[in-house]
This record gives structure tokens, sequence and C-alpha cells, in this order.
């Protein structure tokens, strides 16, 4: 462990220059840890047959933090933080009153998943077809349809439980 620390110190300065010639400015620290699990690797795996290990410390290094800084960019790229108007346009669950949302879907047995939506929607939220396909990402004209089955299911149902009375 103590030929690590060494070695760590002898090639600190490395490890940042190319953490600095990547043009890396956040998480700086952590690239630098992998640039340290780089080095030891590099240092368990060089053959002294093969060249210098300076040479083949800074393209291991080099290329491990390339690898984590890919990672990275590809997660940020696919992990999307909504605007602050999309949590505007969230329900607030804690200012219905009690059990309206189950009242409400007992009604709504024999609805699919996205009719349910578009009544939960309008009745509890108060929403346009335009502000649910923006909710839900999905076309006006996909609430459109999911409002059209809807109605037609319920008003079957409040027929059927006219006849039943």
């Amino acid at each position: 462990m103590k030929d690590f620390y060494e070695l760590e110190e002898q090639y600190r300065a490395m490890i940042w220059k190319i953490i600095h010639s990547l043009n890396i400015y956040k998480y700086q620290q952590e690239f630098y840890q992998t640039g340290l699990i780089a080095l030891w690797q590099a240092s368990e795996r060089f053959n002294c047959e093969k060249g210098s290990f300076t040479s083949y410390a800074y393209a291991y290094i080099r290329g491990r933090i390339l690898t984590e800084l890919t990672k990275r960019n590809h997660h940020e790229e696919n992990c999307v933080i909504p605007d602050e108007e999309y949590w505007n346009l969230l329900q607030d669950d804690s200012s219905q009153i009690p059990l309206e949302k189950e009242n409400l879907l007992t009604y709504c047995t024999d609805l699919t998943d996205h009719q349910k939506k578009w009544v939960l929607y309008t009745a509890l939220a108060d929403l346009s077809i335009r502000e649910i396909a923006e909710v839900e990402n999905v076309s006006v004209s996909a609430v459109k349809a999911w409002r059209k089955g809807a109605r037609a299911k319920l008003i079957e149902g409040f027929k059927s439980m006219r006849h039943i009375r």
C-alpha cells in the first residue's frame, strides 16, 4: 500500500492535467478518484517489456476518465428534470376532500386507465384537454378520444343504473 501512495504522489499532477485537458469542471474530485483507480489498475496490469509506465499510465488513466465522462454525459442527456411549469400542473392531493377520488372512481370501473385519467383530471383538477395532453405528454386528439370513450361508457353505466332501480 505504501508503494501506491508514492505512485499517487508521483502521478497526481498527471491526473489533474488530464482532468483539465478534458475541460472537466463539474465533479472534479470524483474524476480524480476515477483517475486514482485507473492508476492503481495500470500499475497492476503494466508489462515493463512493452514500454514506459508513464506513457501506459497516461493512456490508461485518460481512457478511464473519458469512459466515465461518456457515461455521465449519457446519463445527464437521458435524465430530464421537468420545468417549474410541470410541477405547477400537477395535482395537489392534500387539498382534495377525503375519499373524493375514491368515490369518483367507483363510477369508473368499466373505463380504461386513460379514460379514468381524463375523468380525474377533469373532475378533480379542472384541467382542459390541452392541459391534460401536456401533463400526460400525449396529443390533444388522444385526450379527446379518452373523453369520448369515457363519456359513452359513463352514460351507459348511468342508464343501466336507472333501469335497475
